[in-house]
């Protein structure tokens, strides 16, 4: 019987995992085609310690390893980013991630690179998700790259509460079409109804508002995210969206500003990332490749100055004579005339 549904795919991979056969263990896979990575790498972090018990001797171990792959992580890096603290946020995460197998570290520390992510959980984190690493930004993170495209000058997302004011009228022109108020002394402010997000752009207009309920929350997780799925049929419930679940709505809720506001080629990639991870797919093959990026940019330049050089005047332009006059026939004399006569 075909395996239609998410929970059904991930039940079946469960099993699989489960067999005696693999041992349990998923198998080593390249950070980029899916084969196996070169250098050599142990199948968990906790196998890559001499000892194979310490687990601060084995993320050393793997950082060690990750080091190996330095230029490339200096490469993808955008400016600004340096490479040592980087590497310093991803060794934070690494006894979390013991369990995993190095070459989807390597994969989740690549793809925040491209980023520009530091995964040390503000903007970004990696996550142990049953013996892969995922990337997985946080709406901070989505905010960052959203408001580094000239067209947005700032993105707001935020969780309207019960014990909130806020009035939403999309009919109304904005911003009256939405208002939302919160006591700040109050400590509780009852359950979460809904999340929304909204951007101002650098024009001064505000986009469309986007707001998603807990419905329509549930229906996205429970549709996409194979890490929840996994989480609730093991009886395990750490998923993300276990651990931050208002976090994860407020994501939701700016993801969804994609189908309102012009999306930059980082962000649709961000969000490409994004739902690879969810779906348990590989994630690199859809972060920003930084050569072409490189060549990207160079081709904006270009066209940015030939832009420039078309709005100016071109210097040294032929002058029309004083005196000349066009489109008119040509005068001759009475004489000129009677002589082309006696020709003919």
């Amino acid at each position: 019987m075909a395996l239609t549904t998410l929970r059904d795919r991930v039940l079946a991979n469960i099993t699989q995992q489960q067999a005696p056969a693999t041992g349990g263990r998923p198998a080593p896979a390249s950070p980029t085609t899916g084969e196996a990575p070169s250098p050599a790498a142990p199948a968990t972090l906790e196998e890559a310690a001499a000892d194979g018990d310490a687990v601060q001797e084995s993320a050393d171990a793997v950082l060690d390893w990750l080091r190996r792959y330095e230029g490339h992580l200096t490469d993808a890096l955008p400016r600004g980013v340096e490479v040592g603290p980087f590497l310093a946020a991803v060794r934070n995460r690494l006894p979390e991630l013991r369990s995993c197998n190095p070459a989807s570290v390597l994969q989740a520390t690549l793809t925040a690179a491209r980023f520009g992510l530091v995964p040390d959980g503000r903007l970004a984190t990696i996550t142990n998700e049953f013996g892969r690493a995922v990337f997985i930004p946080t709406y901070r993170g989505f905010v960052e790259l959203w408001e580094r495209t000239d067209r947005v000058a700032s993105v707001r997302c935020g969780m309207v509460f019960e014990g909130d004011e806020y009035s939403y009228e999309p009919s109304a022109p904005a911003p009256l079409d939405f208002t939302h108020k919160q006591d700040p002394a109050r400590k509780d402010r009852g359950r979460p109804l809904f999340a929304y997000a909204f951007v101002w752009k650098t024009d001064g207009h505000r986009s469309q508002v986007v707001t998603v309920n807990r419905e329509e929350m549930e229906e996205i997780r429970d549709r996409w995210s194979r890490a929840y799925v996994e989480a609730e049929l093991t009886g395990a419930k750490d998923s993300t969206w276990h651990t931050d679940e208002l976090a994860m709505w407020q994501k939701t809720a700016i993801k969804q500003l994609e189908k309102v506001v012009p999306v930059s080629p980082e962000v649709r990639a961000l969000l490409d990332v994004d739902r690879a991870g969810e779906e348990g797919r590989v994630q690199l093959l859809h972060a920003p490749d930084p050569e072409a990026a490189a060549l990207t940019a160079e081709a904006d330049q270009a066209a940015e100055a030939a832009e420039a050089a078309q709005d100016q005047a071109p210097a040294g332009l032929p002058r029309k004579r004083a005196g000349l006059k066009r489109n008119q026939p040509k005068r001759t004399t009475r004489a000129a005339r009677k002589g082309r006569g006696r020709r003919s």
